[in-house]
């Protein structure tokens, strides 16, 4: 519906349209009929929103860096799993994972060649030379933080160690590119020209999403792009950064009998570090990491 100039916003700050959002809508109606991709107003995060996803997002780092001080070799990833249960109620959280979409732990947990979605289990031993991907979401007071960091397990091979090392530094590099009025596709574009030029290749199936008052919205995030395509960006909007950096192939297979664990075709280390973001007037600010 067309909103009137002297209505309210559509934004809920109860100010007038004219005096708020009417020219930042009138912005984005140019670049829609430039044929660009543009974001809807149920993308655009309100100020108070943003600040619950703030505090959803402290927990979540927090259980992260609880993570970062206990993990060592001979953990199981469902210790891994017991910790970021026993965190997150304790600090008043929900862990989004849990039963979401019929997924059965708190964490998910993927080592070495495992993509993403990897299933804590007593039967899983982290051993000398792992990587592990370590991906924490949160739901407190019904917003919801996410993001993911890599660990490395005691004598780390070089080749696995500078995996992990792109992976992030493709994470920054795709940060940087979150500009208001820019496009997703430059932060695409940025991540696996990196990857690339290590001789790494980035998943295509799996990306990043919208994120903050469900789990999974839109927009979807993809890392093979090219810069000026894809979404625009504009302030308010929040998504996470996730690049999924394979060493070898970029085709992947999800576990016939879970339906969940992703793992490289060829049996080669993933690498994966992920992001929560929001498009601020400026740039962009990490809400959780």
């Amino acid at each position: 519906m067309k909103i009137g100039r002297n209505d309210p916003c559509w934004c809920g700050c109860g100010r007038k349209y004219k005096q708020c959002h009417e020219a930042f809508d009138k912005r984005i109606e140019s670049y829609a009929r430039m044929g660009h991709m543009v974001p809807t107003h149920d993308m655009i995060k309100t100020p108070e929103q943003i600040q619950g996803i703030r505090d959803s997002a402290r927990i979540n780092i927090a259980v992260l860096d609880d993570i970062a001080e206990h993990i060592h070799v001979g953990m199981t990833t469902e210790e891994i799993d017991e910790r970021v249960y026993d965190l997150t109620k304790k600090m008043g959280g929900i862990p989004a994972p849990l039963n979401y979409e019929g997924f059965p732990k708190s964490v998910c947990t993927s080592v070495n060649d495992q993509v993403c979605h990897g299933i804590p289990s007593k039967d899983v031993v982290l051993a000398e030379g792992d990587i592990v991907n370590v991906d924490v979401s949160t739901i407190y007071r019904g917003y919801y933080s996410d993001s993911s960091r890599m660990f490395c397990l005691g004598d780390v091979s070089p080749e696995k160690k500078q995996l992990v090392d792109v992976a992030k530094e493709c994470v920054e590099l795709g940060l940087a590119q979150v500009k208001p009025w820019g496009f997703l596709g430059d932060v695409g574009a940025a991540i696996c020209e990196h990857a690339h030029a290590h001789g790494y290749t980035v998943v295509r199936e799996i990306g990043g999403h919208g994120v903050g008052l469900e789990f999974h919205e839109e927009p979807w995030v993809g890392y093979n792009t090219r810069r000026g395509e894809e979404m625009l960006m504009v302030p308010g909007m929040m998504f996470t950064i996730e690049p999924m950096v394979n060493m070898g192939t970029q085709k992947i297979y999800t576990d016939q009998e879970n339906h969940w664990e992703v793992y490289t075709l060829d049996g080669m280390p993933s690498a994966q570090w992920e992001y929560q973001v929001l498009v601020t007037e400026e740039g962009a600010e990490v809400i959780s990491y």
